[in-house]
């Protein structure tokens, strides 16, 4: 992976990404973070507020709401468990509040060329407070050769994952000290939903409004779906253009989004959309007046903002315009990472926000967008954590 992203930073600059003509506008993009790369499958977070990610392979890393790093373990899979188990890989991540707290780790194996040589999936069980491994409970390989991602429902009472193309459901009060690997016998599924694997496959998962979101990609065709678990439809959420690898999915409300997409630079097709010596988390807020604009409807308002290049964690007064044909649009709301503002008769407004993570941000006013760039470190105390990958 680092000699495919090494090349890649010698390659031309990357092409911007753009909403696919399939995307049905439900959400839009509110910002970007770019991360450690090391925190390269999953995301998921606590109630307390805290992110968590892993990657590449056995790491479990923690931040804080604004991603500075307070935690980080680089091999949270024990080597006994990796020597009986064949264990050395994790997927997407997720929280749940059992036992005072647990970060539920998909497990599985992955030895190329061979591929998966044990055949064999569990959920492992971490300690948000000190990341390190408590036990893991192995799921019926009858049912399910691996497991990829892992997400627990809004209740806490169901673990979903998938298998082919089937979502299956383990009851979260299976996953237990009393089932625990390597003699404890692996529990089978409670749920399965029949062909509900979208077409673009899962790399991650969450949960929002009651659905089951799940991203995935075919070549440069990212996406995410939402899916119904009452009977297994399906629903279109999301689609980009992105060359790069479809990561883990959270709903979390922070950094100015709701829903977050993780992105990561390794492929075969040619330079990262978002770069190459980082991970990429992509913010959304639910898109409101989702619909396209009827042929003939008033001209898209015009938005301007200043600055739009600031640093990472100050308090900025950004002064915004907003015309429609050259005249001044007043009471346009304004809204930048999670901040918003009005505008007065004369169509200006200042807008006061404090943006805690690096990235691109969209304000928007309507249709209208601009983008601010904020730079800084891409996690403060926690820039050599990517520099020193653990090796599989």
């Amino acid at each position: 992976m680092r000699r495919v992203v090494a090349i890649a930073l010698v390659l031309a600059a990357a092409v911007p990404a753009t909403a696919s003509a399939a995307d049905p506008g439900r959400w839009r993009e509110t910002g970007r973070t770019s991360l450690p790369l090391v925190y390269y499958q999953g995301v998921t977070h606590s109630t307390g507020g805290s992110w968590f990610f892993d990657g590449i392979y056995t790491g479990l890393w923690r931040t804080d709401r604004g991603f500075t790093q307070t935690g980080g373990n680089p091999n949270v899979i024990p080597p006994d468990v990796t020597a009986t188990e064949q264990y050395n890989h994790m997927g997407d991540i997720s929280y749940d509040r059992a036992e005072g707290g647990r970060v539920i780790l998909p497990l599985e194996c992955y030895y190329p060329p061979a591929g998966n040589t044990c055949n064999t999936g569990s959920f492992g069980v971490a300690d948000p407070n000190t990341l390190q491994w408590r036990y893991y409970v192995k799921l019926d390989p009858t049912e399910i050769p691996k497991a990829m991602w892992a997400e627990v429902s809004p209740d806490g009472s169901l673990i979903w994952t998938s298998s082919g193309n089937d979502l299956l459901a383990y009851r979260t009060a299976d996953v237990n000290p009393a089932n625990a690997g390597p003699l404890g016998k692996p529990i089978k599924a409670v749920r399965r939903l029949t062909n509900a694997v979208p077409p673009s496959g899962i790399t991650g998962a969450t949960f929002y409004g009651g659905r089951l979101y799940l991203a995935g990609s075919q070549g440069d065709t990212f996406q995410i779906w939402s899916v119904d678990l009452s009977d297994g439809s399906r629903r279109l959420e999301i689609e980009r253009t992105v060359v790069g690898e479809s990561e883990g999915l959270d709903t979390f409300k922070a950094a100015g989004g709701t829903l977050h997409w993780l992105i990561q630079p390794f492929n075969t097709e040619g330079p990262p959309t978002y770069g190459a010596d980082h991970a990429t988390l992509l913010h959304f807020q639910p898109a409101a007046g989702s619909r396209q604009p009827a042929a003939g409807s008033p001209q898209k308002a015009k938005l301007t903002i200043s600055p739009r290049r600031v640093k990472l964690g100050r308090t900025v007064r950004f002064h915004v315009k907003v015309t429609r044909r050259g005249k001044p649009v007043r009471r346009a709301v304004v809204t930048l990472g999670g901040f918003r503002v009005r505008t007065d008769r004369r169509g200006r407004a200042v807008l006061k926000a404090k943006l805690l993570s690096p990235g691109s941000y969209s304000a928007r006013a309507g249709r209208a967008e601009a983008t601010v760039r904020v730079i800084g470190p891409v996690v403060s105390g926690a820039t050599g954590a990517w520099k020193r990958p653990p090796a599989l």
